[in-house]
């Protein structure tokens, strides 16, 4: 769910500015799933600069004060959430720990680094979700540590169906700051894309895994 119109307008204003989204629909990116995508979305280009990153970080601790109460900390997931969700925590002034895909193999074998108690009460930080399939993970291994996960606050969603359909089944509130609804009509609005274009924009979230271009 996007809380702030506002916000999701603007987080989509600078992601398109500092090409974090990239928007092809005439020649698709091919994700790692083999997905071919009009858009391609690299949230960790937002790193390099300052006064987006400072925005993102504002707003995402704004809204995780406003939704939640009593945190004991904030959990990046990795790689992509680790850098703004270090910065959420400082923001906040809360501890940090980061959550790996699956443990290390060697060492002390952690997922989970840093120092999280048993039953800490956790706010999870994304920086993309497509199907919600990872970050769920990251939740799970968070509960399975022992903690308890209020809920997770991404900077942009897909808005795929599945991805509703696996936070909801999973009982995970998930808060983002913008979304593929609103970059679309941002980028109407500015003729970013053109009115064909557009249609085939849609026409892709419809169903990614089976989209031609």
């Amino acid at each position: 769910m996007v809380l702030d119109k506002e916000t999701a307008q603007k987080t989509a204003a600078q992601l398109l500015q500092i090409n974090a989204i990239k928007l092809n629909p005439e020649s698709p990116f091919t994700w790692a799933s083999g997905w071919k995508s009009p858009i391609y979305c690299d949230n960790r280009t937002i790193l390099s600069y300052p006064e987006v990153r400072r925005f993102v970080a504002q707003r995402m601790a704004e809204q995780i004060r406003e939704q939640y109460k009593n945190i004991d900390a904030i959990a990046g997931v990795a790689t992509g959430a680790i850098g703004i969700g270090m910065l959420v925590a400082d923001a906040l002034e809360l501890p940090f720990v980061y959550v790996r895909p699956k443990p290390k193999a060697h060492g002390r074998q952690n997922q989970i680094e840093g120092y999280l108690p048993e039953n800490s009460s956790v706010v999870v930080v994304e920086d993309l979700i497509s199907t919600g399939g990872s970050s769920l993970k990251a939740v799970d291994a968070l509960k399975s540590s022992g903690a308890k996960v209020l809920g997770m606050i991404a900077i942009f969603t897909y808005g795929f169906p599945v991805a509703t359909t696996n936070f909801e089944e999973a009982g995970v509130q998930l808060n983002t700051l913008s979304d593929y609804t609103h970059l679309l009509e941002l980028a109407a609005a500015t003729d970013y894309v053109k009115k064909e274009q557009l249609e085939t924009l849609r026409d892709w979230r419809k169903d990614p895994s089976q989209w031609k271009a």
